[in-house]
């Protein structure tokens, strides 16, 4: 018997829950952050059976990880991967996700796929002094590209206390991979590109601004925590909603709390497990707050409050970083009264879309009006999330950011509006 926790992903056309609860995926990590974010969305996805080879993980999130998904089975091999014989651990499990920091591994890996025809989804994160970044591929026998030896780690092999790497990117590489595990699972294809990201990175800031997340659901679980990471610590949290069983697919700082407060919960949780100074708001959101903010994220789902937020902020000179995520597709935009003076609600023309869907939503009989949630999963929530703090470093660090658009179907699936 499928969960229900898992209602909102088997409402996506064509989706096959059972290749993905009989998996079993392998995965390889040296530092505990990345390795631990891919193993929670893989728990709220319904990846049931995990074997993961790394020293050790990062215990919040594994905890976080059991809540969301009672069925959840990780075996935890402790250790590097340091000699192709390890892999005997690994071998019934399919696909291998590489998240190692040292070349030695990823090498071991790839040799391992070239020789036995697997398929390694691979992610490389780097680090140097002002700019950071990521790439995701996935390894096929035949893919030997002229570049794959520039998307292996430099260090060759593992530290004893790896450097910790900034945990925003994290949360959207983990997302990425996990995209590219359910693409494998479902459809037995991979993705033939590669995707990167490189930007600055950015110094700690000499004040902590106050900052508001407006939604506390799948978007705002994810802002929240990569503010955590990124070191930010005055949030508040504004939602009306409580967790509802269905949230638990995605939301992942909601387990055993269905019933609660999604504000007051994730706040409570930000602080307990990030040291957060966190306050909740279990209201909607109104337009005169604005000001008492240094800026603002909209993580809410429908168009009506997402018009009223950007208005809303426009009239308070406010900075504010808008994103939205359905089942393959997210986008991210901001407004900043100097370096981007047009709001989300004006880039993305959001009344344009909602006075369509009113007149769709008329032109339907009583019955078809019966209400119907919209399919979610994970993923998207995963890479749009992050890209939302990295959005809100980018402003409050005096620089503007384009509109940034995901694809999970496309080839290129990032890709910026100028």
């Amino acid at each position: 018997m499928v969960s229900p926790r898992l209602d909102r992903q088997l409402r996506i056309p064509e989706w096959r829950q059972e290749l993905l609860s009989r998996a079993r995926i392998g995965v390889v990590g040296d530092e505990p952050q990345l390795t631990s974010l891919f193993l929670l969305g893989a728990a709220a996805l319904g990846l049931n059976e995990v074997r993961v080879m790394a020293p050790s993980l990062d215990e919040r999130l594994i905890a976080l990880a059991r809540a969301l998904n009672p069925d959840w089975h990780l075996q935890h091999l402790t250790g590097y991967l340091s000699h192709p014989l390890c892999l005997e651990a690994l071998r019934d499990c399919h696909p291998l996700v590489d998240a190692s920091h040292f070349a030695l591994a990823s090498k071991i890996l790839l040799e391992y796929g070239f020789q036995q025809r697997r398929t390694i989804v691979r992610a490389k994160r780097w680090q140097e002094q002002q700019n950071h970044g990521f790439a995701v591929f996935t390894y096929q026998r035949g893919r030997e590209w002229l570049e794959l030896p520039d998307l292996l780690p430099e260090r060759q092999l593992p530290q004893e206390t790896p450097a910790k790497l900034d945990g925003v990117l994290d949360i959207i590489t983990a997302g990425l991979m996990l995209e590219e595990v359910k693409k494998i699972l479902m459809t037995g294809q991979s993705s033939a590109e590669i995707t990167a990201y490189e930007s600055r990175r950015w110094p700690a800031l000499a004040e902590q601004p106050n900052i508001a997340v407006v939604g506390a659901g799948a978007l705002g679980n994810f802002v929240g925590l990569g503010l955590a990471l990124a070191g930010f610590r005055h949030i508040t949290l504004i939602d009306p909603d409580i967790i509802e069983v269905t949230n638990l697919n995605r939301q992942i700082f909601f387990g055993g709390a269905v019933g609660a407060g999604k504000a007051q919960t994730l706040a409570m949780r930000l602080q307990q497990d990030c040291g957060v100074q966190a306050q909740s708001q279990t209201a909607f959101f109104q337009p005169e707050d604005a000001g008492k903010f240094d800026l603002l994220f909209d993580c809410v789902d429908n168009f009506a409050s997402r018009i009223l937020i950007s208005e809303a902020c426009a009239a308070a000179g406010t900075p504010l970083c808008s994103g939205g995520a359905d089942v393959s597709q997210g986008q991210v935009v901001a407004y900043h009264p100097t370096l981007q003076p047009q709001t989300p609600a004006a880039v993305l023309d959001m009344s344009a879309v909602q006075q369509s869907r009113m007149a769709a939503s008329r032109g339907r009989s009583r019955a078809a009006c019966i209400y119907q949630p919209n399919p979610a999963v994970i993923m998207t929530n995963q890479v749009i999330g992050g890209f939302l703090v990295e959005a809100a470093r980018h402003l409050l660090a005096g620089r503007a950011w384009p509109p940034l658009l995901y694809d999970a179907t496309a080839a290129q699936k990032l890709s910026r509006v100028c």
